[in-house]
């Protein structure tokens, strides 16, 4: 089992979060993780993204090669093209459809919607309504998290385990809502494939 993952958005919207769920479960897996994050202007709103390389087998290097991902993993859209060139002719592009518009020439909606669709193998949702609708609008990335999570040869349990574990300090509540957006980002994703 191998799985090279990129993990994109903007500083503040929760990829480092997800890195440490992904992490701990394949950790908790028995399986090989290297990681390398790069925080972009290592601020809110500055492009954050991380590699994530997980294996049954010893993994040599912490970095990615262009198109070598197994999934691009992205809680902003635009962002999510960014990492393009990285991901695989088999891999899955898995992003969230709300754009963070951070910058004065974010491009047209429409242009972005457009280049995703020319992936084979892609899930495009709105994290963010989704997450609105269970009244918990900060889980977001655990929405899109859920959506990428057939997708990682984790076990699913596992990823709840490290919800549970890296929410545990702010209480059950705080776990429950993010058990409950990723259980409905993957629901969704069931339903688009």
């Amino acid at each position: 089992m191998k799985k090279d993952i990129i993990l994109a958005g903007v500083g503040g919207q929760g990829i480092l979060s997800i890195a440490t769920i992904i992490g701990y479960a394949a950790i908790e897996s028995g399986l090989n993780l290297k990681q390398a994050e790069v925080h972009g202007m290592s601020q809110r709103g500055g492009d954050v993204q991380s590699h994530l390389r997980i294996s049954d087998k010893e993994i040599n290097s912490d970095l990615i090669p262009q198109g070598g991902a197994d999934v691009i993993l992205s809680v902003e859209p635009m962002e999510a093209l960014r990492y393009k060139p990285y991901l695989s002719s088999e891999g899955w592009f898995i992003t969230n459809s709300t754009p963070f518009v951070n910058i004065p020439d974010y491009p047209d909606m429409e242009v972005i919607i457009s280049e995703i669709d020319k992936f084979k193998n892609k899930v495009l949702l709105d994290g963010d309504k989704i997450a609105k609708e269970l009244g918990s609008a900060r889980s977001m990335n655990v929405v899109i998290l859920g959506a990428a999570s057939s997708f990682l040869d984790i076990p699913y349990e596992k990823l709840e385990e490290g919800i549970k574990f890296i929410f545990a300090r702010k209480g059950e509540a705080v776990i429950n809502a993010n058990l409950n957006a990723m259980k409905a980002g993957r629901e969704m994703a069931e339903k688009s494939k």
